[in-house]
């Protein structure tokens, strides 16, 4: 008895990863091999990408803080020492959305801070 290669868990397989590759440009929406090759470019790229969103979103939570630390004559550096210090507890997402929707809390934390680092600097 010869093989038979188009069972129907065969071509739901191929179905689904066809449809998977709909908006594709050119064979790689129509044909099974290259529309497979395809997929596993772009999941790669998919994972990638959502690592690097990551970090673009980190780095922005720290250039906001150190744009908003500068203007009141801190560094970021030294206000997360002190904010570790003070036992304040907020991540750079949570200061970051503080200075832009709350900034007179914000100004609250860094007079409490920086009243915390003056005291460390003069018992250093």
């Amino acid at each position: 008895m010869t093989r038979s290669r188009s069972t129907p868990v065969t071509r739901e397989r191929r179905k689904k990863i066809l449809k998977q590759a709909k908006g594709f440009y050119g064979s790689k929406h129509k044909l099974f091999k290259t529309a497979k090759e395809q997929l596993m470019n772009a999941w790669d790229d998919a994972y990638k990408g959502r690592k690097q969103r990551k970090r673009f979103f980190h780095r922005i939570w720290i250039l906001r803080l150190n744009i908003f630390c500068r203007a009141k004559g801190l560094k970021y550096s030294s206000l997360i020492r002190s904010l570790k210090l003070a036992k304040i507890e907020l991540n750079p997402k949570q200061l970051s959305e503080m200075a832009i929707h709350q900034p007179e809390l914000l100004n609250k934390i860094f007079t409490r801070v920086w009243e915390d680092l003056n005291l460390t600097m003069v018992l250093l």
